[in-house]
């Protein structure tokens, strides 16, 4: 049947004209979960006492995902998949906190993107793993950004695999059993991976460090979410602004934070440290969907590099 099809002329048939239109979808209640979004409705001094409460649910979750990970070393599978849980949850802190950073200015034209990247698996995956990365810049960590969101990319001596996104990849992997289709049009099932060997270590992941660091200098309160506003919102991080601004910025920070009486007393100079050299400068201005990559595009690039290989003959 074609939808929007002629009336027909038999009359012993009925009106089909509309059967197929396309109905519009019906919206329901803002009941359950996945209701980040409603933080940007709210005003400012809500929105950080809603974020104060939920900072340490969100810590909580992290830690216990590594507790439990730690304990199933020998199933390195199952410790691995854990582990990512725990990095996932630790990057929607670091998403959180880098909304509290945005300068107001901004805030009513990139809150709700960034909240959006609270639920997208891709932004937590690159946030968490952006805490170890060291740009000069914000230009350059949008350089970062920007190649690991690629659909798709090129692997190989001279890039002749074509390879799907790998944050994603491992992702995905590590979960599920899955249909996996390669580049010759050949399909296989993909059984659940181990990781290699050494991949799960007895480490602490660097963003979960993070963001037990903001904790003990009392970042997770609304008072200690206002100073990061207030502080942190004085300068927007737009291109060349880098790590020296930060630190600049962390020391008024944690000035402020010990004025008003809000460091814990567990803190101590680790936390410090960690917050002066692994959190990232703020990611608010950058994108984080996937990049689709077409296959002409990579067919384009695998010549170019085939060339820049053996030297091109012209």
């Amino acid at each position: 049947m074609k939808p929007f099809a002629a009336k027909t002329s038999n009359p012993a048939e009925p009106d089909i004209a509309i059967m197929d239109a396309p109905k519009s979808k019906t919206k329901g209640p803002a009941i359950g979960l996945h209701q980040a979004k409603q933080l940007c409705r709210l005003d400012e001094r809500r929105r950080l006492e809603l974020i104060a409460e939920g900072l340490p649910v969100i810590l909580r979750s992290a830690q216990s995902f590594w507790t439990a990970a730690e304990k199933l070393q020998a199933h390195r599978r199952e410790a691995k998949v854990l582990e990512n849980y725990a990095d996932e949850e630790a990057a929607k802190i670091l998403i959180l906190v880098d909304a509290v950073r945005c300068p107001p200015k901004l805030i009513a034209s990139r809150l709700n993107t960034i909240v959006g990247w609270f639920y997208n698996h891709l932004a937590r995956l690159i946030y968490a793993e952006a805490v170890s990365w060291k740009p000069t810049h914000l230009a350059e960590l949008r350089g970062y950004v920007d190649r690991q969101r690629r659909g798709h990319y090129l692997e190989g001596h001279a890039g002749e695999y074509i390879a799907p996104n790998w944050a994603i990849y491992q992702r995905e992997s590590l979960l599920y059993a899955d249909v996996e289709a390669y580049q010759d049009g050949k399909l296989e099932w993909s059984a659940p991976r181990d990781p290699p060997y050494g991949h799960f270590g007895s480490f602490r992941p660097h963003a979960l460090r993070v963001i037990e660091a903001m904790e003990q200098v009392g970042m997770f309160t609304p008072a200690g979410l206002k100073a990061v506003s207030d502080i942190w919102g004085s300068l927007e991080y737009k291109g060349k602004e880098d790590h020296h601004d930060g630190r600049k910025l962390t020391e008024q920070l944690l000035t402020r934070l010990h004025a008003e009486g809000l460091i814990l007393d567990t803190a101590n100079d680790e936390h410090v440290g960690t917050l002066y050299n692994d959190w990232q400068i703020p990611m608010y201005n950058l994108e984080f969907s996937l990049i689709p990559v077409s296959l002409e595009e990579l067919e384009a690039e695998q010549e170019r590099e085939l060339w820049s290989m053996v030297g091109d003959p012209r």
